[in-house]
């Protein structure tokens, strides 16, 4: 198919001409082949973005100001547009980073608008301010209001998805955005700037500045942001929240994980095969709160290999476009070598039950098999620290105080499963362990549930009206008495 190029950059409600002629090229994950290139954003181009955000914020009668159901039916239109390019969407994604094309029908096309819906509905049905008697005499007027301009940095594992986890809840708060997509996946967001400019959104309200983590950290410390929020890696929020702390900028951070699915002993894993996979090694792998630690009871360790195994091997390998397909490539040869690196240690720390390699008849391509390592001790490196590609660590435990002791005994705390045949059971057992989210037998990202999670793996809340509230800061209005 023909590349898809653009040339210009979508900055303060409009296709603007980019301040240098530097470019970012897009090679596909399954043929290597150049797919596509947008402008590459510089420091001037940001500080156009963020100039035409903090416009649109602040001018009188600017987004901020719009009566909440205004900006509901904006977004219900940006929403609108968003469903009419669901496919085309869906299938950039996959042609970019390796996503399952039937994942990115879900992942991509149907959850960004949904939010968009959701967050305007959640804003119009809170009320804008409270009126609280006080205990000294007089009242005071409690309301919430826009944080103001956005910086959202986002990774290329699920573009859309994660993208909209910010822009929905800062636009219908009120807020402006301006956004930076991953170098690996910037096709979408073009689209998606399309889809903006069809809408009428109004200019500046929403701005896309594509570029590496050069661009990334201007944004973090630009003068006319107020706040930052950023999906990706611990160590860039680790320099992020540094950034943020020093100039008292709120920032919103979701991060790595390491999360653990525990299969209690009347686990009928076997019932629930599918939920699993779409808990471990969706995706391929490629998501942050995957349960790739599997903790499974010795007396049943064998058995709940062998059913892990059979798993790993009955997945199709093959193009993502391909709706028979649940393992696609990698998302770039850096990320396979980075895995490749991983497998190299698993071999030397566990045992091997499957995969390990690159699938045999894929010449192109960034591919690596499913693999699973049995005999697991969960002070392995394999254990401790997050992978991103299709593997598993079989880590066998004693009792239910233990699982949950090794669950916890992590840097991590982002997600999480429990499986066993007695719901009850699983969700006591999920009640102890320390992470942002637990799943019991599957793993949802549920809208109106907050999301994030705790130690390494970030600060703050994203989804449900918790997500929200993120983009808004209270004012008190001190009445005198009657």
């Amino acid at each position: 198919m023909p590349a898809i190029d653009y040339r210009e950059l979508y900055v303060g409600g409009q296709w603007t001409h980019p301040a240098t002629a530097d470019t970012i090229a897009v090679h596909s994950p399954t043929t290597e082949e150049l797919i596509g290139s947008v402008p590459r954003a510089s420091e001037p181009d940001v500080d156009a973005a963020v100039a035409a955000a903090r416009a649109a914020f602040d001018e009188p009668g600017g987004w901020a100001s719009w009566h909440p159901k205004q900006r509901g039916e904006a977004l219900e239109q940006f929403a609108a547009e968003l469903d009419a390019r669901g496919a085309e969407t869906a299938a950039r994604v996959s042609m970019q980073n390796g996503m399952p094309i039937w994942l990115a029908q879900q992942f991509e096309t149907i959850f960004p608008p949904l939010l968009l819906r959701y967050y305007s509905d959640v804003m119009n049905s809170a009320p804008v301010e409270e009126e609280r008697p006080g205990m000294l005499g007089g009242t005071s007027l409690v309301s919430r209001q826009p944080v103001g301009v956005v910086g959202a940095i986002v990774p290329w594992n699920v573009p859309q998805g994660i993208s909209f986890l910010k822009v929905a809840p800062a636009l219908a708060a009120g807020c402006t955005v301006v956004l930076k997509p991953a170098e690996q996946t910037v096709l979408d967001a073009f689209l998606m700037a399309e889809a903006a400019v069809a809408a009428g959104l109004p200019a500046g309200v929403l701005n896309v500045v594509p570029g590496g983590a050069d661009i990334g950290a201007y944004l973090v410390s630009h003068p006319g942001i107020d706040k930052i929020s950023f999906t990706g890696s611990t160590t860039t929020g680790r320099a992020i929240a540094e950034t943020c702390g020093r100039l008292l900028r709120p920032v919103t951070l979701e991060l790595g994980g390491k999360s653990a699915a525990i299969v209690l002993d009347d686990a009928d894993l076997g019932a629930s095969i599918e939920s699993f996979f779409g808990a471990t090694l969706l995706n391929n792998g490629q998501i942050c709160w995957l349960s790739t630690r599997v903790l499974a009871p010795r007396s049943r360790y064998t058995e709940i290999v062998d059913t892990i195994t059979d798993l790993a091997r009955s997945l199709t390998i093959g193009d993502p476009l391909d709706p028979k397909t649940k393992i696609g490539p990698l998302v770039s040869s850096r990320q396979r070598e980075r895995v490749e690196g991983y497998i190299a240690k698993g071999k030397l720390e566990g045992r091997l039950t499957t995969g390990g390699s690159r699938p045999p008849g894929f010449d192109q391509g960034w591919f690596v098999e499913p693999t699973v390592f049995a005999d697991v001790d969960n002070n392995a490196t394999i254990s401790r620290e997050e992978i991103f590609g299709p593997v598993l660590s079989v880590v066998p435990y004693g009792d239910e105080s233990e699982a949950i002791a090794i669950a916890n005994d992590s840097a991590y705390g982002l997600g999480g499963t429990v499986w066993s045949s007695d719901a009850g059971r699983a969700t006591e057992v999920a009640r102890k362990v320390r992470s942002g989210t637990v799943g019991v037998n599957h793993y949802v990202n549920e809208p109106v549930a907050p999301f994030g999670g705790i130690k390494d793996s970030g600060m703050g809340r994203e989804l449900g009206p918790e997500g929200l509230h993120a983009y808004q800061v209270y004012k008190t209005i001190y009445l005198p008495p009657a």
